[in-house]
């Protein structure tokens, strides 16, 4: 028990750089009670509206959540919601100097309906072509300034266009070469393009694109085949598997280890992945053991889930639980 303290206060000597694709989360939260005389659709009475810090700024959040220190670098719009993003990063504590202009594409934002505590529909606003050489550029010299603070390193992708192969290949190599650990949370354009990383963290619909497989990956020796493939494919130290209501899965010693999901209350799965990335990246940095790795990240997508929208982690929530199961 009382190692797992030790490896929490331990997270406040850990920097981490997320790279990624930030974006406005936008909520309209109310009551539904009957359907739309216009069309079969619920009608929403709106008693709340509120933005929220999302993407890979949500895991910069929950990062700072854990007691870590987070630096960000993404790529914002010229405009109204890009300034808010700006300034609410340095609102909440969070460093803004890795925050490139991209006068050519809009700040992404997606709008979520929420009724009786129900995510009803989602509304997105985006540009997702990819960044242009000077915004490569930029980033890459960002990366550079800061890369002898960085204890760990997060490439948070979205598939909005931040992350070319340019800034894979390039961020993967020089982490290769300063021997810091790369995690990666990723989507389906670049999703073979992560070779050499420390830990690679698809869901499942996302090995399953990621991999073109035609098994719909419903028993546990099609999931191992798929995770045993993946990591050859990346050539990857670690695969971490995140199943939903399953739980998750990982490497040990060369063989796919199950771990169940904890009983929730499942009210929302918005930022799930966010939590369990952020919570995997502070236990490589502290070198926890594999296994250990997947509980605690485990242990954190089910408690997001519990919350409307996207949250960042509560560190001393984790903890108990993490206390509970005698992590």
């Amino acid at each position: 028990m009382a190692e797992i303290h030790k490896i929490f206060d331990g997270f406040k000597h850990l920097n981490v750089l997320i790279l990624g694709d930030v974006m406005v989360d936008e909520y309209y939260v109310g009551e539904v009670t009957r359907i739309s005389p216009e069309a079969p659709v619920p009608v929403v009475s709106v008693k709340k509206r509120e933005r929220r810090l999302g993407g890979a700024a949500n895991v910069a959040l929950n990062i700072k959540a854990l007691g870590a220190n987070p630096i960000l670098c993404a790529v914002r719009g010229n405009d109204p919601e890009g300034e808010w993003l700006y300034n609410r990063l340095s609102e909440v504590g969070l460093e803004n100097e890795g925050i490139i202009v991209d006068r050519k594409r809009p700040t992404t934002i997606k709008t979520r309906v929420i009724g009786n505590e129900k995510q009803l529909l989602r509304v997105d606003q985006e540009d997702c072509r990819e960044v242009d050489n000077e915004i490569e550029k930029h980033a890459i010299d960002f990366v550079k300034s800061i890369i002898n603070r960085v204890d760990v390193v997060i490439l948070q992708d979205y598939n909005k266009g931040l992350l070319t192969k340019k800034i894979i290949s390039g961020v993967i190599k020089l982490c290769t070469k300063e021997d810091i650990p790369t995690l990666v949370d990723p989507k389906i354009d670049h999703f073979l393009d992560y070779k050499g990383v420390t830990l690679f963290k698809p869901n499942k619909k996302e090995i399953i694109d990621g991999l073109q497989l035609q098994s719909e990956l419903s028993t546990k020796t099609e999931i191992e085949s798929a995770i045993q493939l993946l990591a050859k494919k990346l050539d990857v130290k670690q695969v971490l598997l995140t199943l939903s209501e399953m739980g998750v899965a990982i490497l040990e010693n060369g063989q796919v280890v199950f771990m169940d999901a904890h009983k929730r209350k499942i009210v929302d799965v918005s930022g799930a992945g966010d939590s369990v990335i952020s919570v995997a990246a502070l236990a490589v940095g502290s070198k926890m053991p594999w296994t250990s790795v997947a509980e605690l990240s485990n242990l954190a997508g089910g408690l997001v889930c519990e919350k409307i929208g996207v949250v960042a982690i509560d560190k001393t929530k984790l903890l108990a639980e993490a206390v509970r199961i005698g992590l």
